[in-house]
């Protein structure tokens, strides 16, 4: 049953409806798959069997008394690991929450369990969510499918490698300054960061609250639209999600017409040193297809971008460090042995410091440092004006242009092991932490391979919920790429 795996979510949902299909024909093809590449591929840190044939078989049993609960009924969809599922383990891929198991579903899970979805499995992550490579998992790490010796990216590496190995039709993941897109791009796959407030963040274990989105890894872009459908709108249990309905994403592919559409190139994305010449060729050969296509070219200027990165790690610290305090081996999560520690301070001190990885606690301290009598005017107080400005940048660059196009990594995926440098591992989401400061949406579809044979991810960014305009300018690029369809060869 191995002609399943390549299968899309829609063209899943029809051989369901079809009868061509039973759930539990997908998920044990799926679970065939997973079992003959896991081992190389290490995207999952749980999967339950038993739990999903179950699901599965109570799907087709709908089914036939025809009252599937929609058109997905049946459907198995990964999730990644810092978001609850009732009834599973929620760990962040952490060491600290290691064993507890959730007691209930995130907005999101609860919006697809409606709909029929079958959780497959908790894809592996950099410890809270915290890393642009999935090398700071404290269970595993992920191999890119493309290439087993490079990483899949970060910090959803474990949903994107999922999908792109054919182990997942589709999966959730959370984009914090990237961590939706970069992965997508280095596995060759469709991940979409939706606009902050579009989706709930309830049941998503915090990394930087005012950056966090949650969002869809699919295998193309009608099931990013899909996945946004479904999950979008607002929750009365998350207090920033947007007082707006979902947007009838998939419905406006139908709408994709690229004639007078108006894409813009920042001058700053490609000014300096950094930008691997492979992907530089990737972008702009993709520039010049829309432009076959009916579009309009337009230079813009991002002049703030420069100070993306420093901006992001400033903010995004500050508030990790605040919502990373509730885990301090008293209330829930490991606690270091008794005797260790000779008082309640000691045992705080020992549990974080065994509990927590080395890159959670670098930014712990970060985020503590900045927001620390002193320090506060200086640094954090000063990168929240910069991060207006950022957002000013965008504003007027959407003045000019319906999208922005630029590339979602300066590389292709590097080896694993090869970037030692904190530094120069943060700048590998230089073109990412942008759309996470100002709130806009964003999403990375393959466009190209380099001549290794990896993938090369271009970025299409969009105004706050734009969502739908950058939907459909993918759709339509994704229409006869050379890149749709292609899968990676796991020997």
């Amino acid at each position: 049953m191995n002609h399943c795996i390549p299968m899309t979510l829609h063209e899943a949902a029809e051989a369901l409806a079809s009868g061509a299909l039973t759930s539990r024909q997908l998920c044990e093809s799926l679970l065939e798959r997973t079992r003959a590449v896991e081992h190389k591929v290490r995207a999952y840190i749980h999967l339950d069997e038993p739990a999903i044939l179950q699901a599965a078989d109570e799907a087709d049993q709908r089914r036939k008394r025809g009252q599937a609960k929609g058109r997905f009924d049946g459907v198995p969809i990964g999730v990644k690991a810092n978001m609850s599922v009732n009834g599973q383990p929620c760990t962040c891929a952490s060491k600290i929450l290691e064993g507890y198991t959730s007691l209930y579903d995130a907005t999101v899970v609860a919006r697809l369990r409606q709909a029929g979805f079958i959780f497959f499995g908790r894809c592996n992550q950099d410890e809270f969510a915290m890393g642009s490579s999935t090398e700071h998992s404290a269970v595993q790490q992920t191999a890119n499918p493309w290439d087993l010796e490079r990483v899949p990216g970060g910090s959803s590496g474990g949903s994107a490698a999922a999908v792109a190995a054919g182990e997942a039709l589709a999966a959730l993941g959370s984009d914090t300054g990237g961590s939706i897109r970069q992965p997508a791009g280095f596995c060759g796959v469709v991940g979409m960061k939706p606009t902050y407030g579009r989706v709930s963040r309830y049941g998503l274990v915090a990394f930087a609250s005012s950056l966090d989105q949650i969002g869809p890894i699919t295998k193309d872009v009608r099931d990013a639209a899909i996945l946004m459908d479904l999950i979008s709108g607002q929750d009365p249990k998350d207090s920033t999600s947007l007082p707006l309905q979902p947007d009838a994403c998939e419905a406006a592919l139908a709408e994709a017409d690229l004639t007078g559409l108006r894409i813009g190139m920042p001058t700053e994305y490609y000014q300096g040193e950094g930008l691997d010449p492979e992907v530089r060729t990737a972008i702009e050969a993709a520039a010049k297809r829309y432009q076959d296509l009916g579009a309009e070219l337009v230079e813009i200027s991002l002049p703030h971008s420069k100070y993306a990165v420093a901006t992001y790690y400033i903010i995004a610290t500050a508030e990790a460090s605040t919502n990373l305090a509730r885990f301090d081996g008293i209330r829930y999560g490991y606690r270091s042995k008794e005797g260790e520690a000779e008082n309640l301070l000691e045992t705080y001190r020992q549990s974080r410091a065994d509990g927590f990885g080395d890159e959670v606690k670098r930014r712990i301290i970060l985020g503590t440092y900045v927001l620390s009598s002193g320090y506060y005017d200086a640094y954090y107080l000063r990168a929240q004006k910069v991060r207006t400005l950022i957002r000013q940048d965008f504003n007027k660059a959407f003045e000019q242009c319906d999208v922005i196009l630029g590339p979602v990594t300066p590389t292709p995926a590097f080896k694993a092991g090869e970037i030692t440098d904190p530094l120069q591992m943060y700048l590998a989401d230089i073109y990412t932490i942008s759309a996470n400061l100002a709130g806009i949406c964003g999403l990375s579809m393959p466009c190209a391979f380099t001549r290794a044979g990896l993938p090369v991810g271009m970025q299409l960014l969009g105004p706050a919920l734009g969502e739908k305009t950058i939907l459909q300018a993918a759709y339509a690029f994704e229409k006869d790429s050379p890149c749709q369809g292609k899968t990676p060869e796991i020997s």
